[in-house]
């Protein structure tokens, strides 16, 4: 949990920034859902749970946001998650 992100950006290739910021963005983002849902299956308090949780639902959110954002900048990511897909199913039997 909460990734280390590399904030110096200089090294990164122009072209590549927007991708990068996508992708540190969504590993942000993916760290809070974890948080969250920690904190929400430790508390006893149903009101705090609820509200983690909804948290929790927001930035689920934000990582489809980004995700979106990144796949427009990428189309070797897009083949790359379709690659993905299809070996799951290929492994699981569709299922």
């Amino acid at each position: 949990m909460l990734s280390l992100i590399p904030l110096d950006l200089t090294k990164v290739k122009k072209e590549d920034v927007d991708k990068e910021i996508l992708r540190a963005s969504i590993i942000a983002e993916l760290d809070a859902i974890d948080l969250y849902e920690q904190m929400a299956n430790l508390t006893e308090d149903p009101n705090l749970k609820k509200v983690l949780m909804d948290v929790t639902k927001e930035e689920k959110t934000h990582v489809g946001e980004f995700q979106a954002l990144l796949l427009n900048l990428d189309q070797e990511q897009v083949q790359e998650l379709e690659n993905g897909r299809k070996e799951v199913e290929e492994l699981t039997g569709g299922k």
